[in-house]
């Protein structure tokens, strides 16, 4: 008995003294500078919405085109190099009912700044206003929405659709020798880069009395669907004499080039062509000798959004409309260029 009650006495000292030790570790532990490192790692939080990180959550139309991968990679790759941002992206597969999924997605996760390139105008009013009432600002990225939407976003990156359409009129105009019936291949249904592609070449043309735009379609912005759209066309009672195309975008026009090489005729030569955007693959046809012209359009947008997004986080007022530099490429100038494409 004598025996164990000096067992249980040690127990407890033992207990006692463990539970002064550990006391001091845990203090000694918050008050000293010489942490262990397991320890540290430990206690660190992961990085969330409102910490030092810059979270953005981006909505992309899809992979429609070259020129989109191009600026897909533009945004993943420029997020991945900076350790400051965190990107949360969506692919919405061509569908503006996935887009604004993601984007209430964005707003529950609460991100910093909310990016989309919308794949339409039209549609957004409802889905904006509540990123506008979770105060988080929105940044088109080289598309636009319907003007009278203005107060809903906080900046727009991108081209200026209008002029472009017009430098491929005036470009086209030069290459058919101010006459002549020319094909306008259309970008997707509803787009603002299709809408103010189209006005700019249309009014621009109407200074070329003696070209007329015998048909106008939609390819969709995509190289098999504009390929598709060109045979039909080159098919018709209006595509039997044509002697240009402009196409929206330079995939389109790079379906055409088949379609047209498939009827037997020389894109470039026969038919003079002018597209948009400035992918390497264009430049490569214009040294072929079978595209003309290229109004450049530039993808690489990751930098100038992120810039953006770093300013509206702290508290700076940005442009409503940052542009991009871009550029008109035809003949040798194209053929120089061609070496530095990034796209």
């Amino acid at each position: 008995m004598v025996q164990k009650k000096r067992f249980m006495g040690a127990l407890v000292a033992a207990t006692v003294l463990a539970t002064l030790v550990s006391g001091c570790g845990t203090k000694t532990e918050t008050t000293s500078a010489t942490k262990a490192p397991d320890t540290a790692k430990a206690t660190e939080a992961p990085a969330k919405a409102g910490d030092s990180k810059l979270v953005i959550g981006f909505s992309q139309i899809g992979a429609e085109s070259g020129w989109r991968g191009a600026e897909t990679q533009s945004i993943q790759d420029t997020a991945k190099a900076d350790p400051t941002i965190e990107l949360k992206f969506s692919d919405a597969q061509q569908k503006q009912e996935n887009q604004i999924k993601a984007i209430r997605s964005f707003i529950a996760q609460k991100v910093d700044v909310i990016a989309m390139a919308p794949v339409v105008e039209t549609g957004w009013e409802a889905v904006l206003k509540e990123a506008k009432d979770a105060k988080i600002p929105v940044i088109l990225v080289d598309r636009g929405i319907d003007k009278k939407n203005e107060d809903l976003y906080t900046s727009f990156i991108g081209s200026d659709f209008i002029t472009e359409g017009q430098n491929a009129a005036k470009a086209l105009a030069e290459h058919m020798g101010d006459k002549g019936n020319v094909v306008e291949l259309e970008g997707t249904v509803g787009a603002s880069a299709a809408n103010d592609r189209k006005k700019g070449f249309d009014d621009e043309m109407k200074k070329h009395p003696n070209i007329k735009i015998v048909k106008s379609q939609s390819g969709d912005f995509n190289r098999a669907t504009g390929k598709q759209v060109m045979e039909a066309i080159l098919k018709s009672p209006e595509g039997k004499d044509i002697q240009g195309v402009y196409a929206h975008n330079d995939d389109m026009a790079l379906g055409a080039i088949q379609a047209i090489e498939e009827a037997g005729k020389k894109p470039g030569t026969d038919v003079k062509i002018v597209s948009i955007d400035g992918i390497k693959e264009a430049f490569e046809a214009i040294k072929a000798g079978k595209l003309n012209t290229v109004v450049e359009c530039n993808p690489l947008l990751g930098p100038q959004l992120y810039q953006a997004a770093k300013d509206l986080k702290a508290g700076k007022t940005v442009p409503k409309w940052i542009k991009s530099n871009e550029d008109v490429f035809s003949g040798q100038k194209a053929i120089d260029a061609l070496p530095n494409r990034k796209y």
